[in-house]
């Protein structure tokens, strides 16, 4: 399909969960220019993490303008569109005004804790598991589209008269993007819609009887679209105005597109504010034995879905974050190398980061954040040698769990997101999995996901070869400790975890 435009650009707009990005990509699958602004975290209370969707909106035309802007391109230059975004937030809107009843209740949430667990009954968790793929948890969009309801006076009896829209961030962004209110079209792709508990894999569609035992009416969900295809065009008096939106997928997913890692067996990991292991395990949904996340890896229009196993880590850079911001042991999250190189090892210190509970493989809720193996020895450079590795010791749990439930052994682990930059850390890496691990040219995966799906579904790159051309090698770590070394630290986590557990939060 081709827009008959000037077809020298694709637009990425990049929506997660500290910051709001716009990349303009050439067909040589090279950044041209970027934008980027950061949006206010709210913590009205403990647990709680909440974002302003306006701000989000605003910030959004913000940086589509400046990377524009920076290219010296107008909206027809670009042959297409792509949106990528922090999953399992969700959205409450009224349609006829545009503006949200509350604030975006944030994927780290775990105000729904008791929630998911009277809805679970007697099957807990794994009540809505087969045909989802998804735990009942905190982490997922239903239950926190409920607590909306519940909490918002009048939001319940306004979403069952069909006044309210419910979505994820990128159903937020394409309705605004396509007019708003009056004019904007609500629409999601498969793979934010298989984030939200009410999406049956096998079909891909609504799954009515889970929406109505989870209290969410239907009339408040998007349309469900291929992941690359048309979802609609910008609004003449928006910031697109007259470009197709052509690519859609939730933040991983397309981290694991940009990576270009479209066969069975291969797999990517992505560090940011936490880590998401994703394996694409081809045409058939896998259902997990071991605490992961059965999940579509995306769809092309007139295509069967492609499948994953996801392994998603709550907290891994925000632990870094941590020491800066609330011990204040380092200036600059980049400053952790260089700390955590100052020793040889943790000093026997070993960080669990549950601050919003344990997800895969543990899915508890009642775990939090503990350090261990303190003594008189250990100083901030262990704390932060510690912290490199809770990020790849929970790296190290989901590959393994993946590797149980499929018995597929990867040769070596693309890796990309903000640690990714830090040399010491992938080296740990590969050391805690004895597998090579793999930094792209290219770090802007995420991005680049959202730029070749827009792409691909216009013919701007005419097939997944060729996005595979795109693809280069920017660093190869490989591991230097023993399996006995290996064998003695993951021991050590595990019993780190173990006193994680049990906690009330009280």
């Amino acid at each position: 399909m081709s827009t008959g435009a000037a077809e020298g650009h694709v637009l990425a707009i990049d929506q997660g969960t500290t910051s709001t990005r716009a990349l303009v990509v050439d067909l040589g699958g090279r950044v041209v220019t970027t934008a980027q602004v950061e949006h206010r975290q709210h913590f009205p209370r403990p647990g709680w993490v909440e974002h302003d969707p306006d701000e989000i909106w605003a910030n959004t035309r913000q940086v589509i303008a400046e990377a524009l802007g920076a290219a010296g391109l107008v909206p027809g230059a670009l042959a297409a569109v792509g949106v990528t975004n922090q999953r399992e937030t969700v959205v409450v809107w009224d349609r006829r005004t545009g503006r949200p009843v509350h604030r975006a209740i944030v994927w780290q949430d775990t105000r729904t804790e008791d929630l998911c667990r009277e809805l679970g009954g007697p099957d807990g968790a794994d009540r809505y598991r087969k045909r989802t793929g998804l735990p009942l948890s905190t982490y997922v969009s239903a239950p926190k589209i409920r607590w909306i309801l519940d909490h918002v006076g009048g939001a319940r009896a306004a979403a069952e008269r069909g006044e309210l829209a419910a979505g994820t961030i990128d159903s937020w962004l394409v309705w605004n993007l396509t007019g708003g209110a009056g004019h904007g079209v609500h629409r999601t792709d498969v793979t934010n819609a298989s984030r939200t508990l009410l999406m049956d894999l096998a079909t891909t569609r609504w799954d009515a009887a889970i929406a109505g035992e989870l209290g969410v009416p239907t009339a408040m969900l998007p349309e469900i679209r291929p992941s690359i295809g048309a979802f609609g065009r910008g609004h003449r008096d928006g910031p697109i105005p007259g470009v197709p939106i052509m690519g859609v997928l939730g933040d991983q997913q397309a981290a694991l597109f940009g990576q270009t890692r479209f066969a069975a067996g291969e797999a990517k990991n992505t560090y940011g504010t936490g880590s998401f292991v994703l394996l694409n395990t081809g045409a058939e949904p896998v259902a997990s034995e071991h605490g992961l996340i059965t999940t579509v890896a995306y769809q092309r229009s007139g295509h069967a879905p492609v499948y994953a196993l996801e392994g998603s880590i709550a907290v891994t850079g925000a632990l870094v974050q941590w020491l800066r911001d609330n011990l204040g042991i380092i200036e600059r999250a980049a400053d952790v190398e260089e700390l955590a190189g100052a020793v040889e090892d943790n000093g026997g210190v070993y960080i669990v980061p549950a601050f919003s509970g344990l997800f895969a493989p543990h899915w508890r809720p009642d775990a939090r954040g503990t350090i261990v193996g303190l003594t008189r020895y250990a100083d901030r450079r262990h704390l932060a040698r510690a912290a490199l590795e809770a990020a790849a010791l929970q790296t190290c749990e989901v590959l393994d769990a993946m590797r149980s439930d499929t018995g597929m052994r990867l040769r070596e682990l693309q890796v990309d997101g903000g640690m990714a930059a830090n040399d010491l850390f992938l080296r740990i890496q590969a050391d805690h999995l004895g597998l090579p691990v793999v930094r792209p040219e290219n770090v802007e995966t995420t991005a680049m996901g959202a730029a070749y799906a827009a792409g691909l579904a216009t013919g701007a790159w005419p097939d997944l070869d060729t996005l595979r051309g795109h693809w280069r090698t920017g660093a190869r770590f490989l591991p230097e400790k023993d399996e006995r070394w290996r064998r003695g630290r993951r021991r050590a986590w595990r019993e780190a975890v173990s006193r994680s557990l049990n906690w009330t939060g009280e």
